[in-house]
């Protein structure tokens, strides 16, 4: 059973100016079974989209390790993808040839990268939409052709990264349904990034909180609402109680980065 580990991992940047070293991510440790959901939240700047770098394998950790099924993770490969906060889709690619080019990139033929392409925007509600340019498509759709392109290559692990952050409150709502329905039909390993404490609680199996830098993990929360979800659920009490122990969990965090220093003699 394919299973995601991340093992005491640490980053440590150095300032390029001052050249002062800062921990930005603090012995993170985690497993993520197959096929399940996992949420990541935490303050700005904890370390989160640090971390799912290190898990794709865009940067290496000053210390521990990542491993999928036993492999260590030293760079990208093709059983990893990452779904950033921007679509970046290629603006003179139409959407099957953005949904197409990871699987030309690994040597398939663009004829027959195109044609696997074409369920996956079927499965994303994009049919008839196959031929349009980034420009005429709507930023859900554009997100929901980003979402293609990374399942297009077949990964095990789908990372993703914010990616509704930028839509409306009423498209990212429905983006959350789409994206659980794709999930429960693809059954891939999920690592999700996000600000927004109902949107974790709503897709996931868990939800791990980390702290302000340097990140760590406080809190490890499993989501016990079963499954097919509604977005109905959102508004129901054990919704309620949950994403009450989450912001809990936060506002400690984020009053304690806001608190102004204090001097020895008790002045800021």
């Amino acid at each position: 059973m394919q299973t995601l580990t991340i093992s005491d991992v640490s980053m440590i940047y150095e300032r390029p100016r001052t050249h002062e070293l800062f921990r930005a991510v603090d012995r993170v440790s985690m497993t993520i079974k197959k096929s399940s959901f996992v949420s990541i939240v935490g303050p700005s700047g904890c370390g989160k989209s640090t971390l799912l770098a290190i898990v794709d394998g865009l940067i290496q950790p000053s210390s521990g390790s990542v491993h999928i099924d036993g492999r260590p993770v030293t760079a990208p490969g093709s059983d990893r993808a990452m779904v950033f906060q921007e679509a970046s889709l290629l603006p003179w690619f139409t959407t099957v040839q953005n949904c197409a080019y990871g699987l030309e990139c690994q040597g398939i033929p663009r004829k027959e990268a195109q044609q696997r392409a074409m369920p996956l925007l079927e499965m994303v509600g994009l049919k008839g939409f196959e031929h349009c340019y980034p420009g005429e498509l709507s930023i859900g759709m554009q997100q929901r052709a980003n979402v293609a392109r990374a399942l297009a290559v077949d990964p095990d692990v789908l990372l993703m990264d914010e990616p509704f952050a930028s839509l409306d409150a009423q498209t990212r709502e429905l983006m959350q349904s789409e994206l659980l329905r794709i999930w429960d039909q693809t059954q891939k390993t999920v690592l999700f990034i996000t600000h927004q404490l109902d949107e974790a609680i709503y897709l996931s199996d868990r939800v791990l909180v980390m702290s302000g830098r340097p990140g760590h993990i406080i809190d490890d929360v499993a989501i016990p609402i079963e499954r097919p979800r509604s977005l109905d659920i959102k508004r129901s009490p054990e919704f309620a109680v949950i994403e009450q122990r989450l912001w809990d969990d936060l506002r400690t965090e984020i009053e304690s980065e806001l608190a102004p220093a204090t001097s020895a003699d008790g002045r800021s």
